[in-house]
């Protein structure tokens, strides 16, 4: 069961549509269960979808070949380091697929649908536990400030009433330096108000823009 299907350098027309077929069926069910875990792009569904399909095509054609191997690697590392900077949750799954793809090149197709199946079940498992922040309760919360204000725990009492966790990211100058826009990661409260919150910080900051949204996604184009 554990065996390659490709026992010999030869390789087979059956032998080729059988990885292909795997690769197609667990590369799709791969990018739907991280689109349904984490809401995921259509491009990143659609990388996560086709990379098992490119990955073992090519590590099947370049099987048994050292030299073709390390060409191929270095084409993808240069294909990487153009592409944008990702989530961990999407770096892994990109990593899943891949893997995915290097194991049905070789023909260990039991393998990858273990490898598949382990992850699933332990991404399940993991999100059970009460340890990280459910996704749709993130937020990105913008506040625009006077360059003569204090800001400094100017809003804790607001956010602390308002939200369960936050954190403050980023601090820029905006408008040639007249204000401060001040990046908060934050975690919303069930049943908390959007308004209420954004009202008791515009008293604070003088009416100036405040934005509260869910974070942006980043996706990684290959």
């Amino acid at each position: 069961m554990l065996t390659s299907l490709f026992s010999s350098s030869t390789v087979t027309l059956p032998g080729v549509l059988l990885m292909i077929g795997l690769a197609l069926a667990l590369g799709t069910l791969s990018a739907l269960f991280h689109r349904k875990m984490n809401h995921c792009s259509q491009s990143m569904f659609l990388t996560l979808a086709c990379l098992p399909l490119i990955t073992g095509t090519v590590i099947l054609v370049v099987n048994g070949n050292l030299g073709a191997g390390i060409a191929i690697a270095g084409s993808f590392s240069l294909i990487r380091f153009r592409s944008a900077q990702g989530t961990g949750s999407e770096i892994l799954a990109l990593f899943l697929s891949a893997s995915l793809g290097l194991c049905l090149g070789a023909g260990y197709w039991a393998v990858a649908v273990i490898l598949l199946l382990a992850y699933m079940l332990l991404m399940l498992f993991l999100r059970a536990l009460p340890l990280t922040d459910k996704p749709e309760l993130l937020r990105e919360l913008r506040i625009t400030v006077p360059e003569s204000l204090d800001y400094e725990g100017l809003f804790d009492d607001v956010l602390k009433e308002h939200f369960s966790a936050y954190s403050l990211d980023r601090v820029k100058t905006a408008d040639m330096g007249s204000t401060y826009q001040l990046l908060y990661t934050v975690t919303k409260k069930a049943g908390q108000e959007d308004k209420a919150c954004l009202d008791a910080i515009r008293i604070r900051n003088g009416n100036l823009p405040v934005s509260l949204g869910r974070i942006p996604e980043r996706s990684i184009a290959m």
